[in-house]
C-alpha cells in the first residue's frame, strides 16, 4: 500500500471479516464476538489504521470522547463512579467510553493503545496494583489520570488517604470498647511466610494497593492504642465482593472465637459479612460490631445501617475531570495529586 492510508476494506481483508464487522468493532455500538473482535483489533494495530472519524478529529485536535476504565463494573461503588463521570463529563460536552479492566495489565495495555489509536482525548484509569499495571510499561502515555489507591508520581491522580481513613475507622471501633477487631480484606500472607506480609507493594506483599494501605492504617490505630497486632484477626480474600467476604467470614467463625468487631475494607464486603452473621444467628451490634469503607448508597439501607468511611464522590470525580482537562491541554505538565477529605459516618452497626 506504500504511503497510502489503510482503509476499512484493507483491515477487513487482513482480519478475514466483512467491512461492516470492522466498522462495528471501531464504533463499539454493536456486539462482536470476542474472538472476531480480537482479529479485527490485531489487524487495526498491524496496519496502523486510523478511522476517518478520528482523522477528522485531528483537524480540531479533539474527538470529544474520553474513556473511563474500572477494574470491576459489577461493584456498586463502580456504578456510582460511572454515573458521576458520565454526568459531569456531559456538562463539559464530553462523551464517555466505559471499559472494564478486571485488574488485568493486558486489558490496561490494550486500552492505552486504543486511546492512542482511536484518539480518545483522555483516559481515567483505576489500577489496583501499580506493580502490575500497564501504566509503568506501556511506553508514551495518552492524557491520563489515575483514580484510587496506587502510590505513584508518574501521572496525575485523585485519591483519599487510605491509611488515615482506615486508622480513623479503627479508632472509632476502639472507642466503642473493641479490642479484638478483625480486618476483612487484608493482603494474603505469602506461602511459606511465618508472619504477616510486609506492607509496601513488594513481591513479599501480595494484594492490592488498597488492601495494603488500609491494613497499614488498621495496624497503626491498634499500635497507638497499645493493642497487640494479632495476625489471626487479619482475614484475606482475593476478590473484594460480598460473596467472597461471606465465605471467608463463615470459615473464620467456624474456626475462631467471635471478635469484638469486623472492619471490612469495603461496604460490599461488609454486606457479605452481615449476611453470614445473620445466618449464624449473631446479633449486630449487640454481639459484634461491623463497619465498612466507601459509603455506597446501599450502606444506609443495610440491616443494621452500616458505619463506614465516606468521602465526597462528586468532588472526587470533578477533580479527576479537572486533572484530565489539564493533561489534555498540556500532556507534559508536571503530574499533580489531589487528596479528597474523608470522615467516619456512624450508624447503628457500631452502636453500643
Amino acid at each position: 500500500m506504500g504511503s497510502m492510508r489503510p482503509t476499512v476494506k484493507d483491515v477487513a481483508k487482513l482480519a478475514g471479516v466483512s467491512p461492516k464487522t470492522v466498522s462495528n468493532v471501531i464504533n463499539g455500538v454493536v456486539f462482536v464476538r470476542p474472538e472476531t473482535r480480537a482479529r479485527v483489533e490485531s489487524a487495526l494495530a498491524e496496519l496502523d489504521y486510523v478511522p476517518n472519524m478520528s482523522a477528522r478529529g485531528l483537524r480540531n485536535g479533539r474527538s470529544g470522547m474520553i474513556a473511563l476504565a474500572l477494574p470491576d463494573l459489577l461493584r456498586p461503588y463502580s456504578a456510582e463512579i460511572v454515573h458521576l463521570v458520565v454526568e459531569l463529563a456531559h456538562e463539559r460536552g464530553w462523551g464517555v467510553q466505559i471499559e472494564q479492566t478486571a485488574a488485568e495489565p493486558k486489558r490496561e495495555f490494550e486500552l492505552l493503545s486504543k486511546a492512542r489509536a482511536y484518539l480518545v482525548d483522555g483516559l481515567i484509569l483505576n489500577p489496583v496494583n501499580l506493580d502490575d499495571s500497564a501504566v509503568t510499561t506501556a511506553g508514551p502515555l495518552p492524557p491520563l489520570v489515575l483514580i484510587g489507591d496506587v502510590d505513584q508520581d508518574v501521572v496525575s491522580q485523585v485519591a483519599i488517604d487510605n491509611v488515615a481513613a482506615a486508622r480513623d475507622l479503627t479508632k472509632h471501633l476502639l472507642a466503642q470498647g473493641c479490642r479484638r477487631i478483625a480486618a476483612v480484606g487484608t493482603p494474603e500472607i505469602p506461602r511459606g511466610s511465618s508472619g504477616v506480609g510486609v506492607l509496601g507493594g513488594s513481591a513479599e506483599s501480595p494484594g492490592t494497593a488498597a488492601s495494603r494501605l488500609r491494613t497499614a492504617g488498621y495496624r497503626q490505630a491498634l499500635e497507638e492504642a497499645g493493642v497487640p497486632i494479632d495476625p489471626s484477626l487479619e482475614i484475606s480474600l482475593d476478590r473484594w465482593r460480598p460473596e467472597g467476604a461471606a465465605t471467608v467470614v463463615g470459615k473464620y467463625l467456624a474456626e475462631h472465637e467471635l471478635p469484638d468487631a469486623f472492619f471490612c475494607f469495603t461496604d460490599t464486603m461488609a454486606s457479605g459479612t452481615l449476611s453470614t452473621l445473620w445466618s449464624a444467628g449473631i446479633d449486630v451490634p449487640k454481639q459484634v460490631l461491623v463497619a465498612g469503607f466507601d459509603n455506597i448508597l446501599d450502606s444506609q439501607f443495610m440491616i443494621p445501617p452500616l458505619t463506614t468511611i465516606a468521602f465526597d464522590r462528586r468532588e472526587f470525580v470533578a477533580a479527576a475531570l479537572d486533572l484530565l482537562a489539564e493533561r489534555m491541554a498540556d500532556k507534559d505538565a508536571p503530574p499533580r495529586r489531589v487528596m479528597i477529605p474523608h470522615h467516619v459516618v456512624e450508624r447503628a452497626s457500631t452502636a453500643r
